[in-house]
């Protein structure tokens, strides 16, 4: 077990390791073998087995790549769409003035 793998969360490995398995999934109805894989994947066989398992330590570009291969690539750009942050917005929110002065031009200024 790897050190990152020692303090995630445990939801976190598990949407890890369902992620494997939907790949898995994907690669099988697509009948795609692992060698076809590995190759339109650019990376080994030992390290797409790991992906199918959902390893977490594989890296997060390797799932990427595995991703496109599958042509799901797509789906990456929306991990995280700031557009529905509630978090974000809402701290942007907090952040907001509570008033808006308007700014007077000095006259040695003009």
């Amino acid at each position: 077990m790897s050190k990152l793998e020692a303090v995630m969360p445990l939801s976190l490995k598990r949407a890890i390791k369902k992620l494997g398995r939907d790949i898995n999934t994907a690669r099988r109805r697509r009948q795609l073998t692992v060698e076809m894989m590995t190759q339109r994947a650019s990376i080994s066989k030992p390290t797409y087995l790991r992906v199918e398992k959902g390893d977490p330590s594989v890296a997060f570009g390797t799932y990427c790549m595995v991703l496109f291969a599958l042509g799901e690539a797509d789906r990456i750009q929306d991990l995280l769409d700031i557009s529905r942050d509630e978090t974000g917005l809402l701290l942007d929110e907090a952040r907001l003035p509570k008033r808006i002065r308007r700014k007077s031009i000095l006259p040695e200024a003009l």
